[in-house]
């Protein structure tokens, strides 16, 4: 079997250095597999492969020795296998960010969610699978722009870019409403926020994540388990229940419309304007016109602007929206976003998100 091979000659590379590469270990058990991702990756001059390695225990061997700021990690390996052994790589990994490369990414839901849930940033079927028409490559490199360097690592910018928005003043009234919504790296930070927040708050939670139409129903009953609450895939007409977690389809946007008995949940297809499906930004724009001050907005981990128009919507209709905070996001692109443009009131881990939510609801003793 192969050992872990590390391609940098410095065991502990300088992290804190301008200009410096993205540095990725790829841990899959085929050696097709491994050239076929380092040509791809190599080819940008963006990023170096540090390591790669043929089991999950030998990159966790690996990483004792070296430091890098992406892993891309195959499910499917002898041995321990990828999900088993996550907790340890992230572990050793001191930061990196790990994204799932495997054909699970597509075909095995459980396998999936559970590695998200777990702490992995991102997924994506392995070449092969048909999903990209031959943009696999761009698709990759892309993904892997967004992560980006490992926690903690700081590369010289241009000043300017440096965010001053100020926050604004959070809404004192009781919440009606709790929508979040979250991509990249979501499922994880989903799970902080739920795990912290009291199990019961009074109010209907809607959640968007990004996430494909297969994976919906095993997302619902892994995320119902972590949050202690019941959580489901909303369908059209469905009521707003208390504490209920109604999720958007994988094929369309949730939002919610005023009717005679209540407001209940309505289903929207079509393009939004970010681009997303589902998107954050109807489900913000809705609780905003059926909620008015009493709708509150989480933005999570997550890549691009969805959820910007949402916000925007939902402060000028007297709403409040949190952010998450850089340092616990996966990506900060969508959080990041919302605070650009003026729009959050506080910018927070998930945990201490829940403890804002409480504080609107009349009960600040988070389980």
């Amino acid at each position: 079997m192969e050992r872990a091979l590390a391609r940098s000659r410095d065991r502990f590379p300088e992290p804190k250095r301008a200009h410096r590469r993205i540095r990725l270990m790829i841990v899959d058990d085929s050696m097709v597999a491994r050239a076929v991702l380092s040509r791809m990756i190599e080819s940008d001059p963006a990023f170096e492969i540090a390591a790669v390695a043929a089991t999950a225990e030998d990159a966790i061997d690996a990483l004792r020795a070296i430091r890098v700021d992406i892993v891309l990690l195959d499910l499917e390996m002898p041995g321990a296998g990828g999900l088993k052994s996550l907790p340890g790589i992230i572990r050793a990994a001191a930061g990196a960010k790990v994204m799932i490369v495997s054909s699970l990414a597509e075909e095995g839901a459980e396998q999936t969610v559970a590695a998200l849930a777990l702490g992995a940033a991102d997924t994506l079927p392995k070449p092969g699978t048909g999903r990209f028409n031959g943009r696999f490559s761009e698709v990759l490199l892309g993904k892997l722009r967004a992560l980006g360097f490992a926690g903690g690592v700081t590369v010289a910018v241009p000043a300017s870019i440096g965010i001053t928005a100020p926050l604004r003043a959070m809404p004192s009234d009781p919440i009606d409403l709790l929508a979040i919504g979250a991509s990249t790296g979501g499922i994880h930070a989903l799970g902080a926020l739920f795990q912290a927040l009291p199990r019961r708050i009074g109010v209907p939670i809607l959640v968007t994540q990004h996430l494909p139409v297969a994976f919906m129903n095993v997302f619902a009953r892994q995320l119902g388990a972590a949050a202690g609450r019941e959580a489901i895939v909303a369908e059209d007409g469905m009521a707003l229940v208390r504490d209920r977690i109604l999720l958007a389809p994988g094929d369309a946007h949730l939002t919610v419309e005023a009717s005679r008995d209540g407001p209940v949940v309505h289903l929207v297809e079509g393009r939004s304007a970010s681009g997303c499906m589902p998107s954050v930004d109807p489900m913000f724009a809705s609780a905003a016109t059926v909620f008015g001050r009493g709708a509150l907005g989480v933005v999570l981990t997550g890549m691009g602007r969805d959820g910007v128009d949402g916000a925007a919507r939902l402060v000028a209709c007297g709403g409040g929206v949190i952010t998450q905070d850089e340092a616990s996001c996966a990506v900060w692109g969508m959080p990041r976003a919302v605070l650009e443009a003026g729009l959050a009131c506080a910018v927070l881990p998930p945990d201490k998100i829940a403890r804002r939510i409480a504080g609107r609801t009349g009960d600040s003793a988070c389980k």
